[in-house]
């Protein structure tokens, strides 16, 4: 059984209306109401614990009553909850709806890591180096390294996620951090190409022409394509019901960080042929991520609003999905 805390602060006016809402829902349990006890903002203390799988609607029903905008809401997950009557609505009242989504948290999740601090710029040099690295010596283990280091699926998902929300102040802050990151780790890496060359610390095998990781990278074909294609499908339904360690090989399927470090080695080593597909490269897999994983989204969202539409014709008594 999946369950939701809420408190809440609803301004007096309000309350009334609020907790009416909550008490005929029959996912709602251990509905607690303060009149007066809150402070910051001041109103009425409102509690109460919610099955996860009801918790679009009711949330949906305090941004509808403006509780977010004059109030305050907070959400905690439940570890634990040992309640016969709700384990007895989940079962009667939701059925498949009981694992959907919370958008309003996986919008949280999204909103977290689409920050662009100085680390996240910090993250891709460093990863854009290890890239090289791996690059010069036919490392497949510092190309996973550097894949994981890497933090520019935030801003993928964030672009994407505007997109799909019509709001496009998180995709031009997305686009604009994606350009500037992969541009620092490719610079990155190219000077660290430069600082090898210039030293006489190429690797003997890299002078040869023997790269089977570079021309890996550097040429995008049907395969890196399936891969971009299932890794965006992948790491947004990973997002949505929060499988971060599923999101881990999501990070280390797509070549990104590769291909902007494959751009510095082969600009360093006026390698041009190699430094083009590993744009391309690049650009493909940026694409086919924010493309796929936007309609990912509304995919999601139109199966799991099918779902409350079938549950809600299955017991028309019911408050919407």
């Amino acid at each position: 059984m999946e369950m939701i805390h809420i408190r809440a602060v609803s301004p007096p006016d309000l309350s009334d209306r609020l907790v009416g809402v909550l008490a005929a829902d029959p996912a709602v349990v251990n509905l607690v109401v303060l009149p007066g006890a809150a402070r910051n903002p001041d109103g009425d203390a409102v509690e109460c614990d919610l099955l996860t799988g009801a918790a679009n609607r009711v949330l949906r029903s305090f941004r509808d009553l403006g509780v977010d905008r004059r109030g305050s809401v907070v959400i905690e997950h439940v570890e634990l909850a040992l309640s016969q009557r709700a384990a007895q609505a989940e079962t009667r009242r939701l059925g498949a709806l009981a694992r959907a989504p919370v958008w309003d948290e996986v919008q949280s999740r999204i909103r977290a890591g689409a920050f662009y601090t100085p680390s996240f710029y910090l993250f891709l040099a460093v990863a854009g180096v290890i890239g090289a690295v791996g690059i010069l010596t036919n490392s497949q283990i510092l190309i996973v390294g550097a894949m994981v280091v890497g933090p520019e699926y935030a801003a993928v998902v964030s672009v994407a996620s505007g997109l799909d929300r019509r709001a496009w102040a998180p995709v031009r802050k997305g686009l604009s951090a994606l350009v500037g990151g992969f541009a620092l780790a490719c610079m990155a890496a190219y000077a660290f190409g430069l600082l090898v060359r210039g030293t006489g610390r190429t690797p003997p095998a890299f002078e040869l022409g023997l790269r089977p990781v570079s021309h890996l990278i550097d040429s995008p074909n049907f395969f890196s394509m399936v891969v971009a294609v299932l890794a965006g499908v992948v790491g947004v339904v990973a997002l949505t019901e929060a499988r971060f360690s599923t999101m881990l090989g999501v990070f280390i399927s797509v070549t990104t960080i590769p291909a902007a470090s494959d751009i510095g080695v082969a600009g360093a080593y006026a390698l041009w042929r190699e430094a083009r597909g590993s744009l391309l490269q690049l650009l493909l897999n940026i694409v086919v991520l924010i493309v796929v994983g936007f309609l990912t989204l509304r995919v999601q969202r139109f199966i799991w609003r099918r779902v409350a539409q079938r549950r809600d014709r299955a017991e028309p008594g019911t408050p919407n999905g």
